[in-house]
């Protein structure tokens, strides 16, 4: 290599130098030449003094010396630079032959007011919880594989004893990633591929809970099963699917049943227009999934709360005798600066066992505004395939005396709907109006005003209430 030649050169520079040292120690010196002698075999003859220049030979010597050390630096320099050469291009790489683990967490305390209660419903208390509570464990390693593991701490609002009170087992799954044509693998415990507001992560949402349809009735949770993922066109475009056991207990992390049941989903993504110069600031997201779902215990329900995560569940169609059930829906984004869009709808077909056909739809649509000038951030391929990301302030909230910055504020709005009239279980419609505080890219508080309004046919008749929400949301 170029810097083992510079250090020998170096190494012989600096016996000269040695040398010349030792020469000028004095300013002349002599030497004998061996000529034949008839007493002896060889002689010592005195040979004429040479004599030197000792000024002319420090000259050499500084000249000599200083070339030494511009070489020393010259090793060093390349030394440098091959390090750098053989280090990967991209620092955030995986390691090669060893694990890189972060530990993190995230902690939700909210506190849920019911301001004004239909008298039809029952048991609308207030409460204060914390309604996420749970440590995390990821990492990257061996060049092209990822884990995650997250465990909660928090006691679920199904929770019946101490037992399983905590320790529910959220994300746990391994991933091999750029593997070829296939794209990435993975295998474990995680969110089902099916619904953008489903898989964008909870702490990347911008409403205390997701929408009517979406979790718990059209949307699968985290399920244990493998699933493919797929993009092309840098990205733009982008296939994942998967299949899963059905409903597998988070609490005892198993299922013991003859009939295991399964879900199998598809979810296909197209970004027609996304701004690079902006990373993303202007943006257009289409896509479309399914979501087929063989009931383990040939039951299928659909219900929801209030968009709370406790208290009375105010539409229900009770248990279905149905086997199974397939969900289509559509998914849609515009992001134009700081104002986003963000829409999906849903319709389920219901397979009665009586060989009937029962129907189920739902949809929503929200809006919102960063009074700051900052935009949501959208993954084109994140961890859950395409995804909104974590909002980050241009500034974060400060309150040094001298050093005042506000942090980010965005306003919102939300539309949700969920329709089982064909079920002959009502109709259920809410609107939700908020403010979201931002200190940090982690750290925000959370304000939603909810209202939700039920038709005569749903389980308490015809309702109209009034919830406010608070949340303080930490995580890292």
């Amino acid at each position: 290599m170029i810097y083992t030649t510079t250090w020998r050169s170096v190494a012989l520079l600096r016996q000269v130098v040695v040398l010349l040292a030792f020469f000028c120690c004095s300013s002349t010196y002599s030497w004998s030449q061996a000529v034949p002698s008839s007493e002896s075999t060889y002689a010592i003859a005195p040979s004429p003094e040479v004599e030197f220049d000792s000024e002319s030979v420090r000259g050499l010597l500084e000249q000599l010396t200083d070339r030494v050390k511009e070489l020393e630096e010259q090793q060093t320099a390349n030394k440098s630079t091959a390090a750098k050469e053989e280090k990967p291009a991209d620092s955030k790489a995986p390691p090669k032959d060893k694990w890189k683990v972060n530990l993190g967490g995230h902690m939700q305390l909210d506190s849920i007011f019911w301001a004004d209660a239909d008298p039809a419903i029952p048991e609308t208390h207030n409460y204060t919880n914390f309604r996420r509570l749970r440590l995390v464990a990821d990492g990257v390693g061996y060049d092209q594989y990822d884990f995650r593991l997250q465990m909660t701490l928090e006691p679920t609002s199904d929770t019946v004893s101490a037992l399983t009170a905590t320790g529910l087992i959220k994300d746990a799954y391994f991933t091999m990633n750029e593997i070829p044509l296939l794209g990435r693998f993975r295998i474990g415990h995680f969110f089902v591929p099916f619904s953008l507001e489903q898989v964008t992560n909870d702490t990347n949402n911008i409403f205390l809970e997701r929408s009517i349809p979406t979790q718990t009735v059209f949307a699968a949770d985290r399920e244990l099963g493998m699933a493919l993922y797929q993009s092309a066109l840098d990205d733009r475009l982008a296939f994942a699917t998967g299949l899963f056991v059905d409903s597998i207990s988070e609490a005892t992390k198993k299922k013991l049943d003859d009939n295991q049941g399964y879900r199998l989903s598809g979810r296909l993504t197209y970004l027609p227009y996304y701004d690079d110069a902006s990373d993303g600031r202007f943006l257009v997201h289409t896509g479309l999934g399914v979501l087929h779902t063989d009931d383990s215990d040939d039951v299928v329900r659909f219900r929801s709360r209030p968009q709370i995560n406790e208290g009375p569940r105010i539409i229900d169609s009770g248990a279905l005798d149905a086997d199974r059930y397939t969900t289509g829906n559509l998914e849609g984004a515009i992001v134009m600066g700081r104002v986003t869009f963000q829409s999906e709808a849903f319709l389920s077909s219901i397979a009665m066992n009586d060989g009937t056909e029962g129907t189920a739809n739902g949809a929503y649509v929200h809006v919102s505004w960063f009074l700051t000038g900052e935009n949501r951030r959208f993954e084109k391929f994140g961890q859950h395939g395409p995804q909104f990301g974590r909002n980050k302030p241009r500034e974060n909230f400060s309150a040094k005396p001298g050093a005042w910055k506000p942090g980010a504020w965005e306003l919102k709005a939300r539309w949700s709907h969920l329709d089982l009239n064909n079920l002959q279980r009502g109709q259920y419609n809410d609107l939700s109006v908020g403010v979201n505080w931002y200190w940090s890219d982690r750290v925000r508080m959370m304000m939603d005003w909810i209202h939700p309004i039920t038709s005569d046919d749903a389980i308490f008749g015809a309702t109209e209430s009034d919830i406010v929400g608070l949340r303080w949301d930490v995580n890292w």
